[in-house]
């Protein structure tokens, strides 16, 4: 048995020395949801996100009915009665903000898992296989890295039609190359490892190989890039919306702050209608970042003694 350092999460090895023996897949030594949760900041951002979700679930139970309803007169200060005010049109802003959380966190989360599960094909493939495989999937995924972001997302935003599954397939195919970069330079350094170069004797599937063998190794990185997938989605969803890219009658963050600037909101001075929204998707990116940055410094080595050595002093 031997202990080896992944790069991102200490493990320990068992590997084929004589024949007969079976290969062991890595073993995690460290509990990471625990030392996650102990965290200061990772909990502060689990705490603000949970928030968030709990909300946007129960939004049909606080805020029942269709929030495009108008529930009062036009431009209501926030009040006990409404307690975010309502638009000119006489909406209720609290209903749009929960119901908006729905949506916004929906397609966020939808396209982080999709672009993340794109990128670690691609990455793993590319690692793996190497060679002619490597070379075009490197070729592929820089072309998307070169391509700039913003302009090719207005674009296929413009010509597709409007409507959540167009939002979420536009973010992933922008979105994904960043993951296959990233999740490819830290599957390099796991191929060469020795229970990995033991499954491969073995006569182990490459699928299997990357799927039991590399994969575990990778979870923290898997998550790292998850979390600012996440991040991606919700605040490309909400600057889509808000250029009047995706379709304006849904309710979410981003096309309430369409509706927002449509109905000059700021030079009304009617605040309430914009602010919660915008303040909504600062903090669901300020917790998922917080977490992110948890997750990095328990899983790097070098961030780890570094905060030991600030300690020690």
């Amino acid at each position: 048995m031997s202990l080896q350092n992944s790069g991102s999460t200490l493990v320990s090895t068992d590997t084929m020395s004589r024949p007969g023996v079976p290969v062991r897949t890595p073993v995690f030594r460290d509990h990471f949801v625990a030392r996650l949760l102990r965290d200061r900041r990772a909990l502060i951002g689990i705490i603000i996100l949970v928030v968030f979700v709990a909300v946007a679930l129960a939004a049909p139970l606080l805020a029942p009915g269709s929030p495009r309803d108008a529930v009062a007169d036009g431009s209501e200060a926030p009040s006990a009665a409404h307690l975010l005010g309502t638009t000119q049109k006489g909406e209720d802003v609290f209903a749009l903000l929960i119901w908006g959380a729905r949506s916004s966190l929906g397609i966020g989360f939808t396209v982080g898992a999709l672009a993340t599960i794109v990128g670690l094909l691609v990455g793993l493939a590319s690692a793996f296989f190497g060679r002619v495989i490597d070379d075009l999937l490197s070729v592929v995924t820089n072309i998307f890295l070169l391509i700039p972001g913003l302009p090719l997302l207005i674009i296929l935003a413009a010509f597709l039609p409007a409507g959540p599954g167009t939002i979420v397939l536009v973010l992933v195919a922008t979105g994904w190359a960043g993951s296959a970069r990233v999740i490819r330079s830290q599957a390099l350094s796991l191929r060469g490892k020795d229970y990995v170069d033991a499954a491969v004797v073995t006569g182990e599937r490459p699928v299997t190989i990357m799927l039991r063998e590399m994969l575990p190794n990778m979870a923290s990185i898997v998550m790292s890039t998850f979390l600012a997938c996440v991040i991606f989605g919700i605040g490309a969803q909400a600057g889509l919306e808000f250029l009047g890219l995706g379709d304006v009658s849904a309710v979410s963050w981003g096309t309430n702050l369409y509706w927002s600037s449509i109905e000059g909101s700021m030079i009304r001075g009617t605040w309430w209608t914009f602010l919660p929204s915008g303040v909504a998707i600062a903090l669901v990116a300020f917790s998922l970042a917080l977490v992110n940055y948890a997750v990095d410094e328990i899983t790097n080595p070098r961030l780890v003694s570094r905060k030991k050595k600030g300690r020690n002093k």
